[in-house]
């Protein structure tokens, strides 16, 4: 599912009218692109730049600082140095999608250091996976600017 949001943001959708932007993938353990001598085995879109075996927090900032991308893209986030290149790429202004396990808002608040970036608000919206229909939306929270909360929508 985030292989193929990461193709479409970066290829673009002609159905709606969306041109492709420059998208970063920090691939730390290569379940994304599956790279092989530098190639993405599979297929990430024509404006996608990875960077695989390299840990989240430094593929980020090596992404913003050589490659920039509109949108950078990393899965199972979860540690200190994670959340800090989260904040920096959101002070570049560089859009994200970053994926957590856990099965609703509860739980993932349970790890300190996501609890701690959900609170700063940055996020516009959180997605939580059905985990039994696989690929399905379960919930979605919105960010109410005005009184900064999570509204499930």
């Amino acid at each position: 599912m985030l292989r193929d949001l990461v193709r479409k943001i970066s290829n673009g959708m002609e159905q709606i009218s969306f041109k492709g932007i420059t998208v970063g993938v920090v691939d730390e353990r290569g379940e994304i692109a599956s790279m092989y001598k530098g190639i993405p085995q599979n297929e990430v879109g024509a404006r996608t730049d990875v960077l695989d075996n390299v840990p989240k927090w430094m593929g980020m900032k090596m992404m913003i600082r050589s490659m920039s991308p509109k949108v950078i893209v990393a899965d199972e986030i979860g540690n200190k140095n994670d959340v800090e290149a989260i904040n920096y790429a959101v002070c570049c202004g560089i859009k994200g999608i970053f994926t957590v396990h856990g099965k609703n808002m509860e739980d993932i608040k349970l790890n300190p250091e996501i609890s701690a970036l959900i609170d700063t608000h940055i996020f516009e919206r959180l997605i939580f996976l059905d985990e039994k229909r696989k690929g399905e939306i379960d919930k979605v929270y919105n960010l109410n600017k005005i009184n900064l909360e999570y509204v499930l929508a």
